[in-house]
């Protein structure tokens, strides 16, 4: 894994890729790569033990032209002002390339939450809410869960912004648990939107999906849901692995039984469905038909990439690919299905809570996950005419095609103002 190139860098070159076929002025496609604005603040935290420990938090408002700012906050000991500036920066265009009406943000706590007691994160959660207070809203900036937050931090800041505003606007933060105000189909959108994609692209290249071995780097919640609802497609998941490791199993694993052992033990190592267990580098590098990143940004540098064996490259995490590496599989027709498609179910799934939470009605989950297809289907559709039509030479690229217009179009509709 590359762990010096810079994920804001990467979102720009990614940009400045898709430029070229698109005959856009150069300032416009400048301000297409810088964020609006950025948070950064200082949180000062009373430990259970009475000490006060300091946090960095951020918050990047990347652009507002297509709707309010949308995007996670994740607590991670690598958290930086540049990493949630690319973060927010690649959920503009996620939110694009699946047409859902919003822009992008991102935050994050530079804490690694394994350290600390639950209090201690509810006082944290509830520290960097109370910063966020004057710049989110449900018509202005909406959080949701990322790396290492879930439900139990989205209701906390939900809250602390409820009691601090007197109000109540469950609209503020998506990812909330049900009786919060939460959507049904929230939990596994991510992993579906994965196991959406793939299944297109094998159809679309005329590949059988039951055929096909698979392996899944990162199994956490994105990596175990897609990994168990591509097996339902009928492909073989043969390794699987997190940070301890990975296992194998030629014949197949049983993706759920290795996310029980997980929750058992915190680590899919010792699984005893395993044949074998081998490091990290060794899963992406697999003999596999289809490989799904799902672990943290950069998890792919150009090294790895001339091992990757995988014929198709499906991204479930966010930015796991460096340029450099694309670039590599460009090369070497490794085709590769990118994150602001692959994994935007989240987001689209956080758009219906959100519309949900504004019109007090809520939807049952076969009716999220009907919705959520049809979103993730007409998006394929639209990067595979984009992809024939420009002849892009990647999928990432026709990608970002169709949503730099997007958001273009939507800009110069509202026009800029002096």
């Amino acid at each position: 894994m590359s762990d010096e190139v810079n994920p804001f860098e990467s979102l720009q070159e990614q940009i400045e890729d898709a430029a070229e076929y698109l005959e856009y002025s150069t300032d416009v496609l400048e301000r297409l790569k810088h964020p609006e604005r950025v948070l950064e603040t200082t949180l000062s935290v009373e430990m259970d033990d009475g000490s006060i420990e300091v946090f960095k938090g951020f918050r990047s408002q990347f652009n507002g032209d297509r709707g309010p700012y949308k995007g996670g906050i994740r607590y991670h000991p690598q958290v930086s002002r540049d990493e949630v500036k690319a973060l927010s920066g690649w959920m503009v265009y996620k939110c694009a390339a699946v047409n859902i009406p919003y822009g992008g943000g991102k935050g994050g706590i530079k804490v690694d939450p394994r350290n600390y007691s639950a209090d201690e994160m509810e006082r944290l959660t509830r520290s960097f809410a109370k910063e966020l207070r004057p710049i989110i809203g449900e018509d202005r900036d909406i959080p949701a869960p990322d790396v290492n937050t879930g439900q139990r931090e989205m209701n906390w800041i939900k809250d602390t912004y409820e009691t601090l505003e007197n109000t109540t606007e469950p609209g503020v933060i998506t990812g909330k648990a049900i009786e919060s105000g939460g959507s049904e189909g929230r939990t596994e959108a991510t992993g579906r939107s994965v196991m959406l994609t793939t299944r297109e692209a094998f159809d679309y290249l005329g590949r059988d999906i039951e055929e096909a071995t698979v392996a899944v780097q990162g199994y956490g919640n994105a990596g175990s849901v897609a990994a168990r609802l591509i097996d339902e497609l009928g492909a073989s998941v043969v390794a699987v692995s997190d940070s301890s490791g990975a296992v194998y199993n030629g014949d197949g694993l049983d993706a759920e039984a290795v996310k029980d052992h997980k929750r058992e033990t915190g680590s899919v190592t010792g699984y005893e469905g395993a044949d074998e267990e081998f490091g990290n580098r060794d899963l992406l590098t697999m003999d596999v038909d289809l490989l799904v990143p799902a672990a943290l940004e950069n998890a792919i540098d150009a090294d790895i990439a001339e091992d990757v064996r995988a014929d198709i490259i499906v991204e479930a995490a966010n930015g796991p690919l460096t340029p450099a590496a694309d670039d590599v599989m460009a090369e070497r027709d490794v085709y590769v299905f990118p994150d602001i498609l692959a994994n935007a179910g989240g987001v689209t799934v956080s758009y219906f809570e959100w519309v949900q939470n504004r019109q007090r009605f809520y939807w049952d989950e076969e009716r999220v996950n009907d919705e959520l297809e049809r979103v993730i289907t007409n998006a394929f559709r639209d990067l595979v005419d984009a992809y024939e039509s420009t002849d892009a030479e990647t999928f990432r690229t026709a990608m970002y095609v169709v949503a730099i217009e997007r958001v273009v179009d939507a800009a110069e509709e509202a026009g800029i103002w002096p």
